[in-house]
């Protein structure tokens, strides 16, 4: 008889989050979890990694629960390192993280712990898949989100995924019976206009917060965006091999 398969689950919202609580439940019922997820939250740390300061990692599940959980003082990419290489005697055969709060669609990726780690897994030969909900609150409802996580989860896990590929799927804030399925996109050419908020401490000292506006310059139907604002699930494949192919002949023009 064939095992379950081996899912190794983090986030970079931290080890309490609802989402990851969501993960965890939605893999629980075809695999055989572990999760190694921060012990606070990591967002927006893309696929920073801890070298100049100690790294503390934390069993946090009682001795015979399903699920084996630990938490990790490092980022999401420290998660899955350590748990590769320190916690797990073999290869998952799958990488899911989040559910993250908020959208990683379009550029967003670029910034994501979310997704960084699950690029992290995909260095390492790894199925993996960054799963993000569009809702900031904290008591989002996570419901949808872990069918459609299941169901993607299940076909990564049945066919396999490209070799340097790994997914990143964003779920509209939509109740279940107003998705309206899942497109395989491709990710939107929009960025954040940004701005500093300055702002002065009772002490004179001067001090920043980063804000900005989302614009979406794509009018493409194909795109990750035009998906989550027509009610589907995006899911685009994401290569973490980030040389600009079709710009090599025009370099080797230049007088180099």
């Amino acid at each position: 008889m064939q095992s379950k398969p081996l899912i190794l689950v983090t986030n970079d919202d931290g080890i309490t989050a609802p989402g990851i609580r969501a993960l965890i439940a939605a893999m629980s019922e075809i695999g055989t979890v572990v999760v190694v997820a921060p012990d606070k939250p990591q967002s927006a740390m893309g696929h920073a990694i801890t070298i100049n300061n100690t790294l503390y990692l934390h069993k946090v599940s009682a001795e015979g629960a399903a699920v084996t959980e630990y938490h990790c003082s490092g980022t999401p990419v420290d998660c899955v390192k350590l748990g590769i290489n320190e916690l797990l005697q073999t290869k998952p055969d799958l990488c899911v993280s989040g559910i993250n709060h908020g959208s990683n669609s379009s550029i967003n990726v670029i910034y994501s712990g979310t997704m960084s780690a699950a690029v992290e897994a995909g260095i390492e030969g790894i199925p993996a898949i960054g799963f993000s909900l569009l809702d900031y609150e904290w008591n989002a409802d996570f419901e949808p989100a872990k069918h459609y996580a299941k169901k993607i989860a299940l076909e990564v896990l049945a066919n396999g995924l490209p070799k340097g590929v790994v997914l990143n799927v964003n779920i509209p804030k939509l109740a279940a019976s107003e998705i309206r399925g899942i497109k395989i996109a491709r990710q939107a050419n929009a960025l954040w206009i940004e701005k500093f908020d300055k702002r002065q401490t009772p002490q004179g000292k001067d001090y920043y917060w980063l804000t900005g506006e989302f614009v979406n310059h794509d009018k493409g139907t194909d795109t990750d965006e035009w998906a989550l604002a027509n009610g589907y699930v995006s899911v685009v494949p994401v290569q973490f091999d980030l040389t600009a192919h079709h710009a090599i002949q025009e370099l080797n023009d230049w007088n180099l």
